[in-house]
């Protein structure tokens, strides 16, 4: 008896250890399974786009802020004498030959197709279009009519510098008229203290001309007047056209050099020149570009002149995010001023040169550029002696 009883003792037992046992079990599970719960449900950090999809909103995008950039083709050309001296012989005239072609597309024929595929066309107007008829005392005094700026028009050339030796043959009226006229046909002038801001492709494009033949290093003060003037009115590129320099010399004098320098200086992106009536080299000084003398182009002025060979100067200025890129592309045009350049006679009628005639101008202006480099570069050095001194 005693011996049955031990066994159901430790029976007994065994069932108690074992249901502990399993009740231990039970309730790690149950616990692990409700911790496992509770961080499951635990509540996450709501993101931008989570919240507006419940509000029923669309999600914000995030946008790379786009950069704007403009890019702006320039041509220049030459001295235009759209217009003769009342010496001169009719028949092979300037006058002479628009009463026999009469049509204003007919001098610029050659070039338009260029300057209408850039942004802005500006060549030196060089006379008056006026019907006044008492000139000043000098040798030659040019002038045409009124409705001779159509050939700008019709040859895609939008703006004009008056600043030059011409600009007042026939008086202070005839200055006037020749602005008048120029309006009448959508052509912008820009000289002396007038300076002109034109917006083109949405940038700012300031141009000022300045004459120097009168004052010469004196028209400083008129080039800085000029150039504050543009800064003032928000223009981003700025452009000066000097009337200066020696007639038929093909590299600049000392004056020229230092004006320039001191136009770049002062804020001026692209220097041009014109008066001398033949070609002159191209500086580069501190990134910018000097043409020191473009030549003629339509030029009245003289019907057999002994140097036909001139150019178109091209420069595209890149501005970006409303600032300008210190790039430099240019493009030169080697031209004819006249088509019939061969048979020796001016016709008025600029043309694209070709092959030999090409390439000779492309050597002369590679020569004078060369010249015009090293006066730039002997007064950029003579300055900083100066300066250390």
């Amino acid at each position: 008896m005693k011996r049955k009883g031990q066994k159901k003792k430790l029976r007994l037992k065994v069932i108690i250890t074992t249901d502990i046992i399993l009740l231990v079990i039970l309730c790690g599970a149950l616990l692990a399974k409700g911790l496992y719960k509770s961080n499951k449900e635990e509540p996450q950090p709501e993101t931008k786009t989570e919240s507006a999809n419940q509000e029923g909103q669309k999600p914000e995008k995030q946008e790379t802020p786009e950069v704007q950039e403009t890019t702006i083709t320039i041509s220049a050309a030459g001295d235009c004498t759209l217009g003769t001296d009342e010496g001169f012989n009719y028949k092979r005239s300037f006058k002479g030959k628009y009463d026999a072609v009469q049509d204003p597309a007919y001098f610029f024929q050659n070039v338009q197709p260029v300057f209408a595929q850039d942004d802005l066309t500006i060549v030196n107007m060089e006379g008056t279009l006026t019907e006044e008829t008492t000139r000043e005392p000098k040798q030659f005094a040019f002038k045409g009519d009124a409705e001779y700026a159509k050939i700008l028009t019709a040859g895609a050339v939008e703006t004009a510098n008056l600043a030059n030796n011409h600009s007042f043959d026939y008086g202070k009226k005839s200055y006037e008229d020749t602005i008048t006229a120029l309006e009448a046909e959508g052509i912008s002038s820009f000289g002396y203290e007038r300076t002109a801001v034109m917006d083109i492709k949405g940038v700012k494009v300031g141009l000022a001309g300045v004459y120097e033949l009168a004052e010469h290093i004196d028209c400083k003060q008129d080039l800085l007047d000029n150039i504050a003037s543009l800064k003032e009115q928000g223009a981003q590129i700025i452009i000066v056209s000097f009337h200066w320099g020696q007639e038929k010399e093909n590299v600049p004098n000392d004056v020229q050099v230092e004006l320039a320098h001191t136009a770049i200086d002062n804020g001026a992106d692209l220097v041009l020149g014109h008066h001398p009536h033949v070609l002159q080299g191209i500086e580069e000084y501190k990134g910018k570009n000097i043409v020191y003398s473009l030549g003629n182009f339509c030029f009245g002025g003289n019907s057999a002149p002994s140097d036909m060979d001139t150019m178109i100067f091209q420069q595209t200025f890149t501005v970006k995010d409303g600032k300008l890129q210190e790039d430099n592309v240019t493009n030169i045009l080697p031209c004819k001023i006249s088509s019939a350049y061969e048979e020796g006679y001016n016709n008025y009628q600029p043309i694209l040169a070709e092959g030999e005639q090409k390439e000779k101008i492309f050597e002369r202006l590679s020569e004078y550029s060369q010249k015009a480099q090293e006066a730039g570069d002997r007064l950029a050095q003579k300055n900083v002696v100066q300066d250390k001194e």
